[in-house]
């Protein structure tokens, strides 16, 4: 994939994660009104992280199979680090990025594949063996983004005290966009074809995710 399709594949996934970012911060405005307690975000940071997890894998696997001929070990690695690499920069070090910038009170960074490594790795492996098999699935974009964004909040409400500002608002809604926006484009799109050899036609490769090929 050339530099201006993937410019384009972010385009035109941006909506998706601002429709995303909009219920996250309705989701927070939410904790904070009613006082949810930070172990209640924990437990929804560890439900969402590895789920989404196991749907990247799927995914980043399912786009190299689909466009490739490889065999199965470069397969499964691709698939492992194009999940749990990318989801972790996602769901977790950009989100603790803006904590730390915005110094709030409870930061701290928190990486599944050690903390929950019985969790998240496993998941991670049944997401690579669904796309080896099943490569033709197509899953909806927006579910993916759904799943990052929350994973993402609930890492930053971890992080957060009993009181916000709207500036503080307005800077971890921005955040939020970025953690997931080209996180998951990259994860989907960018880097498994990245590690097709070009076609001998010089052909496109065609991308098919969510929709029509």
């Amino acid at each position: 994939m050339k530099a201006p399709g993937i410019a384009t594949e972010l385009r035109t996934h941006a909506p998706f994660t601002a429709f995303g970012t909009v219920t996250g911060i309705v989701i927070m405005a939410a904790f904070i009104q009613f006082r949810i307690p930070r172990e209640i975000s924990s437990t929804l940071f560890w439900t969402m992280h590895p789920l989404h997890v196991l749907i990247s894998a799927l995914v980043t696997t399912a786009m190299y199979r689909m466009h490739s001929g490889e065999g199965i070990w470069r397969t499964i690695l691709i698939g492992y680090f194009g999940s749990v690499g990318i989801a972790t920069l996602s769901d977790s070090l950009i989100p603790f990025a803006g904590e730390w910038l915005l110094n709030l009170p409870y930061r701290g960074v928190h990486l599944g594949f050690i903390e929950k490594w019985w969790i998240v790795n496993p998941l991670a492996l049944v997401g690579i063996a669904l796309g080896y098999f099943i490569s033709h699935t197509r899953i909806p974009h927006a579910g993916h983004v759904l799943l990052s964004t929350w994973a993402s909040l609930f890492h930053v409400l971890m992080a957060l005290g009993t009181s916000i500002d709207v500036v503080t608002t307005i800077l971890i809604a921005v955040f939020l966009f970025l953690a997931v926006w080209v996180p998951c484009c990259t994860s989907d799109i960018v880097f498994p074809l990245l590690w097709i050899k070009e076609r001998k036609d010089n052909h496109s490769i065609p991308f098919s995710y969510g929709g029509k090929t």
